[in-house]
């Protein structure tokens, strides 16, 4: 067999025309929405580039079934895989209730140092929104994936982890604020300078790379000055000292503002702005989800910690018709490995029933194409998307909300999907 393995030599992936791509069914509809979108890929592949390139799939266990057959819910084998192989995708998978791993999603990321969660956000003609234009929504969302709250560090409230903290916090930092100190859970909020620089290293690689206008740090240092406000300000400091040839900062703004006045530092933005460079700014995070609906023409990539992202990614998504179209990606851009996942849970309510929407993952899929720079593959996808809404061909949970809507199973929107990527019209 041809070598398929994937492999990053000086910063660039080598890809061979066969790729091999383990993947996690997933639980619930993960059954239905995995082969659907699958057969889609193999279609496009096929259709942009006969028989020189191909998929080879192989599944690996994770979720329910991998517990119930053998009581591991990530096993170790599935990570080697995804080490070994580089990239993945995965269906949605079920979150443990109770004692052992807190989630797989998150193990995942941290097992592979997968430090980006990278969600395209954009409105598809046809599909249902809230907004009165949501042409307006382009943006790409990097989120921050292994440090904040979600790397996990706290203590119950009344354990002697928490007392032992507590009294850590009284006697050796002098902490007299705690209002109700013998009742308090506590969490600590790690945000480190390696971790914020290489995440807006990579969002403002990614706008050079997609001629995008602007990056945006979103952030809470007005109220937490030492972690998101060390975010933001090893964010400017990235950019100017990385990128300073091809951006401009609004720290360099206050700048110039300060040392030589606000007519002077307009004239810079705008001399930045007339020459094609990239605006880097930022804005607090409340502030940015009400200005999302605002004026969402005036941002494109984000780039922030992790709970803000979470908050923001599926603000987003819902204005452009809801999470069950938004894909998303996990990434080590130095190393090369990526794992590319439904956003949506596992609806097991519908599981089963042939009435589960693949676009979350398909579009996912087509992120994957891209990365490995199978383009062509990856825009018949979106195209054939694109063709099928507006015409009001979709699974029930989009169809019902347009005017044109026509209830499709999973299966026959595999099939329209298809239908589209064969023909020569896209």
């Amino acid at each position: 067999m041809k070598e398929s393995k994937l492999k990053l030599n000086s910063g660039r992936l080598t890809v061979p025309d066969t790729v091999t791509i383990p993947f996690i069914t997933g639980d619930g509809i993960g059954n239905e929405i995995m082969p659907a979108c699958q057969a889609i890929v193999d279609a496009a592949i096929a259709k942009a580039y006969g028989s020189s390139r191909s998929i080879r799939w192989i599944e690996v266990a994770a979720g329910e079934k991998s517990f119930r057959e053998n009581g591991e819910w990530l096993p170790d084998a599935t990570l080697r895989m995804f080490d070994e192989y580089l990239i993945g995708i995965k269906g949605p998978l079920t979150t443990p209730v109770g004692g052992g791993i807190r989630s797989i999603n998150v193990a995942l990321r941290q097992a592979l140092d997968l430090y980006v969660c990278l969600r395209p956000i954009r409105w598809f003609n046809g599909v249902f929104s809230p907004l009165k234009d949501p042409r307006k929504v382009n943006m790409t969302v990097f989120r921050e994936n292994t440090e904040d709250i979600y790397a996990g560090i706290e203590w119950d409230r009344g354990t002697p982890e928490a007392e032992k903290f507590l009294n850590f916090l009284r006697d050796e930092m002098n902490v007299t604020k705690i209002r109700f100190p013998g009742s308090s859970a506590f969490g600590v909020k790690p945000v480190s300078e390696e971790g914020s620089r290489r995440l807006v290293h990579a969002a403002v690689r990614y706008a050079a790379d997609h001629r995008q206008p602007n990056v945006t740090l979103v952030h809470k240092g007005n109220i937490m000055k030492y972690t998101e406000g060390g975010f933001k300000r090893w964010g400017y400091e990235v950019a100017e000292e990385e990128f300073g040839d091809i951006t401009f900062t609004m720290a360099e703004y206050g700048r110039i503002r300060q040392e030589r006045g606000k007519d002077a530092a307009d004239r810079a933005m705008a001399g930045a702005q007339q020459s094609g460079k990239i605006i880097v700014k930022d804005v607090i995070a409340d502030a940015f989800l009400q200005n999302t609906l605002l004026k969402p023409e005036e941002y494109s990539v984000i780039a922030t910690l992790n709970l803000n992202g979470d908050y923001i990614s599926d603000q987003l998504a819902a204005m452009v018709g809801g999470i069950g179209i938004s894909p998303g990606a996990n990434i080590n851009y130095l190393t090369g490995h990526a794992v590319f996942e439904a956003t949506h849970g596992t609806a097991p309510d519908i599981a089963g029933e042939n009435r589960a929407n693949p676009s979350s993952l398909l579009l996912s899929a087509a992120m994957m194409l891209e990365y490995i720079r199978w383009n062509e593959a990856s825009e018949r996808i979106v195209r054939a998307m694109e063709q099928c809404f507006a015409e009001g061909n979709a699974t029930a949970d989009l169809s019902s909300f347009m005017p044109n809507g026509k209830n499709l199973t999973t299966t026959q929107f595999q099939q329209a999907l298809t239908e589209k990527i064969n023909s020569n019209k896209i």
